[in-house]
């Protein structure tokens, strides 16, 4: 039985779209309908049914189409969808940012059985680069600690977060992060779930963490603002589909429920 092709086209980072915001995946007959000029293909994921394939062109207005980035698609499309058009953004910058060997500066080509690209010159594998990152909701009786992040352009109120540094475990990461950007000491750290994240390529570990001592002091160079704020007064937040959100839910869900009984 010969699988059913899927298609993600994008170009500069960017995914076509319908005009209504839609994220489209094509067939082989809407593929083929297109007649692109294909820079370069990628099988981004295959089972005994399908395959899923990114295809990059040059930008260029396509009748009947949109450009748009994947953030626009956070909380619209289906987590297993998103998790996979991200994987399709990623495939495609690690190809071009991994054209030439870091080592030697020869050109590389695609590894025969892995997912890898490979030195002739050297044999130097390179598989694709994913950074490991903790978020943290840090948790004191009914109140949570959200802060507003520098790179934020929509006063949103989210959970604290780092990338994991050689030698540290995730659990001193976050005890380094959140002392770094509010001042916070913290304790009870406990694992919640994790996301992987493309923008641009990370694997969000998500904890909560009870507050042990401190007074918040923010940095003013990644946080610009941070306060307690009691589970049914909160402001702005992010949106479910992301894991700061999740992990603000799992509080309000847990504070809900005690203050029930």
């Amino acid at each position: 039985m010969e699988n059913n092709n899927n298609y993600f086209i994008s170009a500069n980072d960017q995914l076509l779209c319908a005009i209504d915001g839609n994220l489209l995946i094509l067939n082989d007959q809407e593929f083929s309908n297109l007649a692109l000029d294909v820079l370069s293909q990628h099988i981004i994921l295959a089972d005994n049914r399908q395959q899923f394939w990114v295809v990059a062109i040059d930008q260029r207005d396509i009748e009947g189409y949109q450009w748009l980035g994947l953030r626009a698609q956070v909380g619209v499309l289906p987590e297993e969808q998103f998790q996979l058009a991200g994987r399709a953004l990623q495939m495609l910058r690690w190809h071009y940012d991994h054209q030439y060997c870091g080592r030697c500066g020869q050109p590389t080509v695609q590894h025969p059985h892995d997912l890898a690209k490979s030195c002739i010159a050297c044999s130097l594998d390179v598989y694709p680069r994913l950074s490991p990152c903790i978020i943290t909701l840090v948790v004191r009786g009914d109140y949570c600690l959200l802060a507003q992040h520098k790179r934020s352009t929509n006063q949103t109120n989210s959970c604290l977060a780092g990338f994991i540094e050689m030698g540290e475990s995730p659990e001193q990461a976050l005890v380094r992060e959140v002392m770094e950007e509010v001042n916070i000491q913290v304790s009870n750290i406990r694992y919640v779930m994790s996301q992987p994240w493309p923008f641009p390529g990370q694997l969000m570990l998500g904890y909560l963490a009870d507050y042990a001592a401190g007074d918040i002091v923010v940095d003013q160079y990644e946080i610009t603002e941070a306060n307690w704020y009691r589970y049914d007064q909160l402001p702005k937040t992010p949106n479910i589909a992301t894991i700061s959100g999740r992990l603000i839910d799992v509080f309000v869900q847990q504070r809900k429920a005690l203050n029930i009984k």
